[in-house]
C-alpha cells in the first residue's frame, strides 16, 4: 500500500466514524469541473486573450474600479463569468460530499472561497452554506444607493468573444436604476456589501457552538495558500473543534502534524475516497 493510499484508507475511516462533515473549498475544486485555472497570469490569459492584450492579470481586473472607468469592460469579464458557472455541471466530488453529510447524524457545513454557485448548484443546503467571497448569482448596487443585495436572476450579460466586453444593456440596480456590480470581494474593494455574508456566518458560528465534542472531518479541496481564507477556516476548526483536516490539494498538500494531506485533484481524491468508503461498508 503505497502513501496516498494510506492517506485514502485513513480519510476513509475518519469520516465513516464522524458525527459532522465539514467541507471547504477553493478555487481547485472547480477546476475539475472544467472551469479556467486563475492561477498565475498564463492560467488567466489563456481563458481570456484579449486581456493579455491589454496587460490585464486577473487581479487587475477584479477590482471595483472598472465598474466605474470602464463598464462594458468590467461587464464584459463578470458577465461571461455569470453564464460560463450557470453552465458549469458539478462534477462526481460534488455529489460523493453530499452524499457522506447526509448520513452524518449532525450532518454538513460548508465553508467556501468560490463564487460560482457550484455547491447550491449541486443540491447542498444554502441554510448550511458560507461564500466568503461572495456569489455570481447576486449583485449589489454599484453606487451604493441602499437597495441592499439583489438576485441576479433573469439577468443575463451577452459578452462579445472577440473583445471580452459586454454589449447592450448593462445590469441595472432596481431601486435607482444605476450600474449593478457583482456581490462578490474584489481586490481593493471596501465597498462590497457583506450583508448576505453576515446572514450565512453567524448561524454557522452558532452551530460550531452546538457541534463542541463532535467527531468532525474538515475536507478541504482545492484551496491554495495565495489567498488563505479557506485554508485557516479549516486549520482554525479543528484546532478550536478537534477533528481530523483532510486536505487535498495537487500542488500544496502540506498539513499540521498528525492530520492527512493528498496531492491529487479534487474530483480523484473524493472518487477514491467514495471507493475506500463502499469497500468498507460492503457496497463494492
Amino acid at each position: 500500500m503505497g502513501m496516498s493510499d494510506e492517506a485514502i484508507a485513513r480519510a476513509a475511516e475518519a469520516i465513516e466514524a464522524a458525527e459532522l462533515l465539514v467541507f471547504t473549498a477553493g478555487a481547485g475544486m472547480g477546476v475539475d469541473s472544467g472551469l479556467p485555472d486563475f492561477r498565475g497570469d498564463e492560467g488567466f490569459w489563456r481563458a481570456y486573450p484579449p486581456l493579455k492584450a491589454l496587460g490585464l492579470s486577473f487581479a487587475a481586473m477584479a477590482n471595483p474600479r472598472w465598474f466605474r472607468d470602464d463598464p462594458t469592460l468590467a461587464w464584459g469579464f463578470y458577465g461571461h463569468r455569470l453564464s460560463l458557472y450557470r453552465a458549469t455541471r458539478p462534477h462526481a466530488g460534488y455529489a460523493h460530499l453530499l452524499a457522506w453529510g447526509r448520513e452524518k447524524p449532525l450532518g454538513y457545513e460548508v465553508f467556501t472561497s468560490n463564487v460560482d454557485g457550484a455547491f447550491v448548484r449541486a443540491g447542498f443546503d444554502p441554510g448550511r452554506l458560507v461564500e466568503c467571497h461572495g456569489a455570481i448569482d447576486f449583485l449589489q448596487c454599484f453606487a451604493g444607493c441602499g437597495q441592499g443585495i439583489f438576485s441576479a436572476d433573469g439577468v443575463s450579460v451577452a459578452v462579445d468573444p472577440a473583445s471580452f466586453r459586454a454589449v447592450g444593456p448593462l445590469p441595472t440596480c432596481p431601486r435607482c436604476g444605476g450600474l449593478a456590480r457583482p456581490n462578490i470581494v474584489m481586490f481593493g474593494d471596501p465597498h462590497f456589501d457583506d450583508a448576505r455574508l453576515g446572514d450565512q456566518l453567524d448561524p454557522q458560528r452558532a452551530r460550531f457552538e452546538a457541534y463542541e465534542g463532535a467527531r468532525l472531518v474538515v475536507i478541504e479541496c482545492g484551496a491554495g495558500t495565495a489567498i488563505p481564507s479557506v485554508r485557516h477556516f479549516g486549520e482554525e476548526t479543528v484546532a478550536r473543534q478537534g477533528g481530523l483536516l483532510l486536505r487535498i490539494n495537487v500542488r500544496e498538500p502540506q498539513v499540521p502534524r498528525g492530520h492527512v494531506g493528498l496531492a491529487m485533484g479534487a474530483r480523484a481524491a473524493l472518487d477514491a475516497i467514495d471507493g475506500a468508503l463502499r469497500a468498507r461498508q460492503g457496497r463494492g
